[in-house]
């Protein structure tokens, strides 16, 4: 291994910040004063090496502490993991919520995205940053989606510090952002997260049938006396009851396929990791939700965050796993809170450590934040972040049932999928299998944002139609089209609402039901410009991996650039745009080179964006 050390020094505050996560250094060798007993040996070796996986969470350390990532800070944390200097610094810049040059304490990031886009977040911007000068001490800037569309357009405050404190401004105009920036002192108290699910208010429609948003708004969501009060912890007392087999024959038996995009079966893959010889297994949970319209997890996080501990002791235990991971994207901060509250909860009252609820079973959840990148929703990109590395996708076989998280079997599931299988163990397994239809089984999480009265995450059984769900959201006059999955999804006509909301149904109407995305815009929108938004998205969030996604999605951004300006020949870049695409479509390395041209695609072929 090759290390290059700088001259640079870390401050008092970014070495404090280091040493709160890792502990003091134990010799020079990691940046301790010289003894004479460091001239005899170096201490710690692979085992220094093997807490690799600490990077990402150190540089959190200095980012918060600080608000940015200075030479002396970075060199400081490589030689505490022993990390090459170079690699570190590849990771670092991998990630948008970094800054490697200085900055200021406080920065205002102002979510651009499609949602916030048509509500007008150009102009918040615009505002803002008239009315806080160079000399405010903030810095703006312009964010992909923050998982914020049902208040759109949005905002969320970060001011460095011990503690590093947020604010979010959703909706936001430019006196709540200004606000927001000057947390603690005037910061915006955000709502319930009840507020995001309009059918848990008390005159929202079938609202004793909710499965999955049941306890949302009723149970406290950081009680745990609550939860069990609500029927928590019922599911992993089933589980214990049917043993490991059992519970994964009930998950299969129940048709429930997964909840992030991919729709593979969760019994299957959860077989899959059980069945594998090799030690130990792992559970990862990606709560790194960056599709823009989609915050369903969120939503879950924050309203009910013990069903989510719940799910994960549950999933661990079948797979004959004794730790997971909650991989949560860094742009939620009450999620978080949350989610620790939660675990730290859970594990005071013996539902998680050496003896979960006195069964003999051994298993601990760790909290890892991303740090602003798309990519790192798909698994193996997910799984490289985790271990400190950058977080690029890769080649698939072998799979991650075989060798995932640190080259061993682990099983990876989203937040709605988890908590899917609650509903599983504590109805069974037939009674599950009964609600939806026979191929898209249970209930589904719908992200409803854009031009409707009420936004926010809406539950309904597969087979719901998509006009039924946007009559519950309150669909406004002057729609001129409806978008599914987020950016890597379809646009459908405003004559197409009959299709069933089921992966089946939406595969045969040739569009994708992803991760519940449904956007809808009205004839205000400029589709041209809302294009364009969706490939600068792509080629910013692409990770440079492979090329082409690479180049791909930078001929998509401005092919579409000209089309929007009117500065070419409109038959020769759509011609373009079909070329790059299928190039994409068959050659990239991950999800998102594969379809990055999808949403683009039936823009021009659906809607005639640019007849």
């Amino acid at each position: 291994m090759d290390l290059h050390f700088g001259d640079s020094k870390p401050t008092d505050d970014e070495r404090a910040a280091v040493d709160a996560l890792l502990g003091p250094p134990q010799s020079a060798w990691e940046g301790a004063d010289r003894s004479d007993q460091d001239l005899r040996w170096a201490r710690g070796g692979r085992a220094v090496r093997e807490r690799r996986d600490l990077l990402l969470p150190g540089l959190h350390a200095i980012n918060d502490r600080v608000g940015w990532i200075s030479p002396g800070a970075l060199d400081y944390l490589c030689r505490r993991l022993t990390v090459p200097p170079a690699e570190a610094y590849g990771v670092a810049t991998f990630y948008s919520l970094f800054s490697l040059r200085p900055r200021p304490a406080t920065v205002l990031h102002v979510c651009t995205d499609l949602a916030c886009q048509a509500a007008g977040a150009e102009q918040v911007c615009a505002q803002a940053e008239s009315r806080l000068g160079p000399g405010s001490g903030v810095r703006i800037e312009r964010s992909p989606c923050l998982g914020l569309c049902e208040r759109a357009p949005a905002a969320l405050a970060i001011r460095a510090g011990d503690p590093v404190r947020t604010a979010v401004a959703a909706p936001a105009g430019a006196a709540s952002a200004v606000s927001a920036a000057a947390l603690p002192d005037a910061a915006p108290q955000e709502p319930p997260a009840a507020a995001a699910a309009p059918q848990t208010s008390g005159s929202g429609p079938g609202r004793d049938r909710l499965l999955l948003l049941g306890r949302v708004g009723v149970a406290d969501p950081e009680s745990l006396d609550d939860y069990r009060a609500h029927g928590g912890y019922t599911a992993l007392r089933r589980a214990f009851a049917l043993g490991p087999a059992g519970v994964i024959r009930e998950v299969t038996e129940s048709g429930l396929l997964g909840r992030g995009g991919a729709a593979f079966p969760t019994g299957r893959k959860w077989q899959a990791t059980a069945a594998q010889p090799e030690q130990p297994h792992y559970l990862v949970c990606n709560a790194d939700e960056s599709e823009p319209g989609t915050f369903k997890d969120r939503v879950l996080m924050e309203g009910d965050p013990f069903a989510l501990v719940e799910a994960m002791t549950i999933a661990g235990y079948a797979i004959g796993a004794h730790r997971g991971f909650l991989y949560l994207r860094g742009e939620y901060p009450r999620a978080l809170r949350r989610m620790e509250h939660a675990v730290a909860q859970a594990r005071a009252r013996g539902l998680l450590g050496e003896d979960v609820l006195g069964q003999g079973y051994a298993f601990d959840i760790e909290i890892r934040r991303g740090a602003g990148a798309y990519i790192c929703g798909e698994e193996t990109a997910l799984f490289n972040s985790l271990e400190g590395r950058r977080g690029e996708p890769r080649s698939k076989p072998p799979f991650p049932v075989e060798k995932g998280l640190f080259g061993k079997p682990t099983a990876a599931n989203n937040v709605e999928t988890l908590v899917n299988v609650l509903p599983v163990l504590t109805l069974g397994a037939q009674e599950y299998a009964a609600i939806g239809t026979g191929r898209s089984t249970g209930p589904k999480l719908y992200c409803v944002s854009g031009s409707v009265e009420r936004p926010g995450v809406y539950e309904l059984p597969f087979g719901a139609t998509l006009g039924e769900l946007l009559e519950l959201a309150g669909v406004r006059q002057g729609l001129r089209a409806v978008l599914l999955g987020g950016a890597a999804g379809s646009f459908v006509r405003p004559d197409e609402l009959d299709i069933p909301l089921t992966f089946e149904g939406t595969r045969e109407a040739g569009t994708t039901l992803g991760s519940g995305v449904v956007m809808a815009f009205d004839d205000r929108v400029p589709l041209p410009r809302l294009l364009l938004r969706i490939a600068r998205f792509f080629r910013e969030e692409s990770c440079g991996q492979c090329v082409p996604c690479r180049v791909g999605t930078v001929r998509q951004e401005e092919a579409l650039r000209r089309l929007a300006e009117r500065t070419g020949d409109a038959a020769d870049d759509i011609a373009l745009l079909r070329e790059v695409g299928r190039a994409m479509r068959d050659a990239s390395i991950c999800g998102l080179g594969q379809t990055a041209w999808n949403a683009v695609e039936s823009a021009i072929d659906r809607l005639g964006a640019y007849a």
